[in-house]
């Protein structure tokens, strides 16, 4: 008996104590509001008018919903943004601009890769550019946190199918192949893209019909690296500089195989893109360019 009963009183001690830890837990959940000690003591809670059974699983699931919403304002001050209505459900591969319009984008395929996309990440702030990352979904969901620097730096994150296949998918195949990896890229980021890239530019597979039915802009390119056959630096270097033009969508990879020759070969292109006067922007950048020549071009016609 004797057990028992100290069976019984460590059993309602543990009670207890799991009641103030929840207590605990839930004080810590409260947002504290910077401000000053003078505001604080003028907005103080009694904790006697706390209702604990308030915070339902209805309440909790309010306050994801408001963290995810800030998530997503914060990721439209970095830089990511709906795209013209002109270009969806089209494909795109470079602007039509001006000459004197020296502009070049800088465009990364098949990562996340946790080495390669964090050093060309590194390259990319220590040189203030921004670039767009179209991504594998299955890559991303093994290194989410990568994605998640993509887009907390400013880079604009957009949708490179789910496997990377490029043998023919039926209808079902593709749209689990573009719908999982948006629907993934959002979960992770908090960010909806309306970008997409058809794996090896492929159009005939099953996957690019799908997406340009749902409006996605796909984005092809007119400067292609060549770094997915690791080149030499020198080389990888030339392919890019030959086919540069103001309007440009630059093809590299920063996954999908050994990227330590595009990493090399990177501040050397930034280097001789600047020095002829290029600066560089993001895909729904270089498409509110377009966008906008393209109603200056309207209004001179009338």
């Amino acid at each position: 008996m004797e057990n028992k009963k100290h069976f019984g009183w460590s059993q309602n001690t543990l009670i207890a104590l799991l009641g103030i830890t929840g207590c605990l837990g839930l004080g810590l959940m409260l947002p504290v509001i910077p401000g000053n000690s003078e505001t604080h003591s003028k907005e103080t809670i009694n904790i006697k008018d706390l209702s604990l059974p308030a915070l339902t699983e209805e309440s909790i699931e309010g306050i994801k919903s408001s963290m995810l919403t800030s998530w997503q304002k914060e990721a439209s001050t970095k830089g990511v943004r709906n795209i013209p209505q002109r270009f969806q459900g089209t494909t795109f591969v470079e602007a039509k601009l001006p000459a004197s319009e020296k502009v070049i984008a800088l465009t990364f395929d098949d990562g996340p890769w946790p080495q390669s996309t964090s050093q060309i990440l590194d390259i990319l702030k220590k040189n203030n550019i921004k670039g767009t990352f179209f991504v594998v979904g299955q890559m991303l969901q093994e290194h989410p946190d990568m994605g998640k620097r993509v887009v907390a730096e400013g880079h604009t994150i957009a949708n490179h199918t789910w496997h990377h296949w490029y043998h023919y998918m039926n209808p079902q195949a593709s749209a689990f192949e573009v719908d999982n990896t948006s629907n993934l890229i959002y979960k992770v980021t908090g960010v909806k893209t309306s970008l997409f890239r058809p794996p090896g530019g492929i159009k005939t597979n099953g996957p690019y019909a799908y997406a340009k039915n749902q409006k996605y802009a796909s984005i092809m390119w007119s400067s292609d690296s060549v770094d997915y056959s690791r080149p030499s630096v020198p080389k990888l270097i030339n392919n890019v500089m030959r086919e540069a033009r103001p309007g440009g969508i630059v093809l590299m990879h920063d996954g999908g195989g050994n990227r330590s020759h595009t990493v090399q070969a990177l501040p050397q292109i930034i280097n001789n893109l600047r020095k002829k006067g290029y600066r560089f922007v993001t895909i729904p950048e270089l498409l509110e360019l377009q966008d906008k020549q393209l109603q200056m071009l309207a209004v001179k016609k009338k």
